[in-house]
């Protein structure tokens, strides 16, 4: 096992999650829940398969991923996060905002998607009417997406689900969609280039008055 041989909590950490891939595994069991083994890949473009298989043993050894078998009919191998893993969403979320203002305009070979926004959702979004009735804005698509559910004042971030119906749908290129939600493109922008369908208050009631700069994330 790769160790930095330090007596020190930040150099055991990193021999545990420092490897690349390891944090972006721990994204998506944080973001998606329980995933199959290829529905970490759709999410991890561009890693390999023995990798993907490597990092997930390694992390199992960890005590950070547990496998299970799904019973019939589905029959399936599953990972999530143990404990331990799920307690590294803080160190997930702060990386977040400290690379929140590295986020320019996407590079052609940069893949994206939309699902990988859920974790930043969830600390940048707000109920702006907390007095209104329930509503579903979804990022994205029901295959790709999240939804941001907000009622009486409290907001909840989930991967898309066909058993939501959303009052608004925000779909846009990567670049318009980090803009929108870090609160450097208008609303009304995003409106009058139809990047939103539905009920564009309902986005502005959990959009409205985001601010993200210097590596903060707040409303």
């Amino acid at each position: 096992m790769k160790t930095y041989g330090q007596y020190c909590a930040l150099a055991r950490g990193l021999d545990l999650v420092g490897d690349r891939w390891t944090l972006l595994i721990v994204r998506e069991l944080l973001s998606l829940g329980e995933c199959r083994y290829a529905d970490l890949q759709r999410g991890l473009p561009g890693i390999a398969t023995n990798l993907l298989a490597g990092r997930l043993r390694d992390m199992e050894d960890a005590n950070l991923v547990r496998r299970a078998n799904l019973p019939r009919p589905a029959n399936a191998v599953v990972f999530s996060l143990t404990d331990r893993g799920a307690a590294l969403e803080g160190v997930v979320r702060e990386f977040i905002k400290w690379g929140a203002p590295l986020m320019g305009s996407p590079m052609p070979q940069e893949s994206f998607r939309a699902h990988w926004l859920l974790l930043p959702l969830r600390a940048l979004c707000r109920d702006n009417s907390p007095t209104a009735q329930r509503q579903v804005v979804r990022v994205g698509t029901v295959v790709d997406g999240c939804d941001i559910i907000v009622d009486a004042g409290v907001i909840r971030v989930t991967p898309s689900g066909s058993d939501e119906r959303p009052d608004a749908v925000v779909a846009a290129d990567p670049g318009s969609l980090v803009a929108l939600f870090a609160g450097t493109m208008p609303i009304a922008a995003a409106a009058s280039a139809q990047l939103i369908t539905g009920d564009v208050d309902a986005v502005r009631r959990v959009v409205g008055g985001i601010s993200v700069a210097a590596g903060e994330m707040t409303p």
